[in-house]
């Protein structure tokens, strides 16, 4: 018996990195999956983007554990190919249960006066407006379905503090912790959970790039992932540099099972102790 045996799982970002480390680890504990991702290059972030590639091997991984799939391109952005996808997944497996709005960018580094429109309006509308598109695309079905729910927004560590140089990504990271407050108290009286993570830096594309090395390693004209780590370890009262995305995945499982059926409205670090110390 797994805890989610049954249930079905929608999950954003699922083509790698932490959106395929839920896919996989939900499946193994029974749920179908719904996965989505963009599959593209997104404009101003320094790594490239998912392709159809990793999405298809996301697939691979949770039929590999003799569990269902429904995966299709598309982007947080396009609410109409995000309604699309979910309905399409529900009229195939049968239901909704769980909801993880993982997908989410990064950019370069600047001061905050320095950032663009462009920059700034592309970081909100990925990691904010995306997750309640994400959201306002499930929460029919989610309803529909009478048997309550639970919501996991990804937001981060910068959803509880403050870090300098990337002000876009830390207003969206906590715009995500007021809306999912205000989700749980909607919901509550569908049985619909509704909590967030907070990862600390997770060992994935997103921080594993020239930008964010950069970022922490400015005294260096190249610095590598190695230069990287004992920067990104300072950051964490644990003396980790980084945490895997099984990690969070571990987490989500637990928000999205029964073990949690009376948690809502919670923003959960799972941060190495990043946010105190």
């Amino acid at each position: 018996m797994g805890r989610l045996d049954g249930k079905v799982a929608f999950i954003t970002g699922a083509a790698r990195g932490q959106g395929r480390s839920h896919a996989i680890r939900l499946a193994q504990e029974g749920a179908g999956i719904i996965a989505i991702d963009a599959c593209e290059d997104q404009p101003n972030v320094p790594y490239p983007g998912a392709t159809e590639a990793d999405l298809a091997e996301t697939v691979r991984q949770v039929e590999a554990l003799d569990r269902r799939i429904v995966a299709k391109k598309a982007d947080v952005r396009d609410f109409g190919a995000l309604k699309a996808a979910v309905d399409e997944g529900v009229a195939e497996l049968g239901r909704l249960d769980i909801v993880s709005a993982n997908a989410g960018i990064s950019g370069t580094p600047h001061a905050a006066e320095d950032f663009g429109d462009e920059e700034w309006n592309d970081m909100l509308d990925v990691n904010l407006s995306g997750v309640w598109r994400t959201a306002k695309a499930a929460i029919p079905h989610l309803r529909a379905g009478g048997r309550g729910g639970a919501i996991v927004l990804t937001s981060s560590a910068a959803g509880l503090q403050a870090y300098a140089n990337v002000a876009h990504y830390v207003s969206a990271k906590h715009g995500v912790v007021g809306l999912m407050r205000t989700l749980a108290l909607e919901l509550a009286p569908d049985m619909i959970r509704v909590n967030s993570i907070h990862p600390t830096q997770v060992d994935t594309d997103m921080i594993q790039n020239e930008a964010i090395y950069h970022l922490f390693r400015p005294d260096l004209e190249h610095p590598t992932r190695d230069d990287f780590a004992p920067a990104s370890q300072s950051m964490n009262a644990l003396p980790i540099p980084w945490v895997e995305p099984v990690d969070i995945s571990n987490a989500l499982l637990f928000l999205a099972s029964d073990e949690a059926r009376y948690i809502t409205g919670v923003a959960l670090p799972v941060d190495a102790g990043a946010v105190i110390k």
